[in-house]
C-alpha cells in the first residue's frame, strides 16, 4: 500500500471535524500525515504507537495531540476486539487566520508549538481531558468550538504529558521513503508468525543488510530486530484475550520458544503473559 496524505473536510456547519469509531478500521493504512491537527482519544482497545520515530504499544485511556504533517500510523492497525477512538482534526486557523496570536491564547499556542513533536498524555489529565473529548460526540457544532477551547487550555497548562519525539524528526519521509516503509510493515505484517530473515526484507528496501540496519535505527530509532519484537508483543496481547493458553499465544504471536517470549514480553510491558492477563480479568 503506497502512504496516502489524508485529505480532510470539516463536517458541515463546523470549522472541525469530530469523528468516533467503535470498531478497527477495514483499510489499514500504515503510514499517513495530514497539514491538520488531530486529538486522538482511545477509551477502548491496545494496540501500536507510532508517531514520527516513536514506537511502542498504547494502552486504553491513551490521549494524544499531534501537530501537522507528523506521519503517524493508524492507531486501529492490527487492532482486535473491543475498540473506541475519538478523533478531532483541525487546521491551524480553523478559528481565523490570527487565531493563536490573541494574547489570551498564549499557552494555547506553545502547546500547540509542542504537538510538533506529538504530545501523550497522562495521569488525571489524561482521564479529565479524555472524558471532554468523548463528550464532543453529543455537543452541537457552537458548544463543540467552546468545549475544544476548554480541552486546549487545560492540555496547554498540564504538566502531565511526554513529548514523543523529543529530539525532533531529523527525517522528512519523502514519497520514496514512504513507500519503503510501507513494504517493511507490510511484510512483517504478513510474516511475524514465521522466522524473518533480515536479508530478505533488506532487499525490499534495495539495501545491503548493513545499510538497511542503518536506515531503519535512523527512522524508527529502534533495531529492526527490537521492532519485530513489539510488533509480535502487540500481537500477543491480543491474543491474551483470548481463552488460548500462553504457550498457544506465544507461538501464534511469532515468538519460537516461552522463555524468550516471557523476556520479551516483560521487557515490554513491565509485566509477564500470566501477569497481564490476570490484569485483563480483573
Amino acid at each position: 500500500m503506497k502512504a496516502q496524505f489524508e485529505k480532510i473536510e470539516p463536517e458541515f456547519g463546523s470549522s472541525f471535524r469530530v469523528m468516533h469509531h467503535t470498531e478497527p478500521n477495514a483499510c489499514w493504512v500504515y503510514w499517513h500525515y495530514h497539514p491538520e491537527y488531530e486529538i486522538v482519544f482511545i477509551p477502548k482497545g491496545t494496540g501500536k504507537r507510532h508517531v514520527g520515530h516513536h514506537v511502542s504499544t498504547y494502552e486504553e485511556g491513551e490521549l494524544i495531540f499531534m501537530g501537522p504533517n507528523l506521519p503517524h500510523l493508524n492507531f486501529s492497525h492490527g487492532v482486535m476486539g473491543e475498540y473506541e477512538e475519538i478523533v478531532v482534526q483541525l487546521r491551524e486557523d480553523f478559528l481565523g487566520p490570527d487565531f493563536l496570536q490573541k494574547p489570551e491564547l498564549t499557552a494555547i499556542r506553545r502547546l500547540f508549538e509542542r504537538s510538533k513533536y506529538g504530545v501523550s498524555f497522562n495521569g488525571e489529565t489524561k482521564r479529565r481531558i479524555g472524558q471532554q473529548v468523548v463528550e464532543l460526540v453529543h455537543k452541537s457544532p457552537f458548544e463543540r468550538m467552546l468545549a475544544l477551547l476548554v480541552i486546549f487550555q487545560e492540555m496547554a497548562v498540564s504538566q502531565e504529558y511526554t513529548l514523543l519525539n523529543a529530539e525532533g524528526i531529523s527525517l522528512e519521509l519523502n514519497g520514496r521513503e514512504q513507500e519503503r516503509i510501507n513494504r517493511i510493515y507490510g511484510y512483517v505484517d504478513r510474516h511475524y508468525t514465521q522466522p524473518i530473515d533480515i536479508r530478505e526484507v533488506a532487499s525490499l528496501a534495495s539495501m545491503t543488510v548493513p545499510a538497511f540496519c542503518r536506515y531503519f535505527k535512523k527512522l524508527t530509532q529502534l533495531t529492526f530486530t527490537d521492532f519485530v519484537n513489539e510488533f509480535r508483543t502487540t500481537q500477543a496481547r491480543k491474543l491474551l484475550t483470548t481463552d488460548r493458553s500462553i504457550s498457544d499465544v506465544c507461538y501464534e504471536s511469532g515468538f519460537n520458544n516461552l522463555s524468550h517470549f516471557n523476556k520479551v514480553f516483560k521487557v515490554r510491558t513491565g509485566q509477564t503473559p500470566s501477569a497481564y492477563r490476570r490484569r485483563l480479568s480483573i
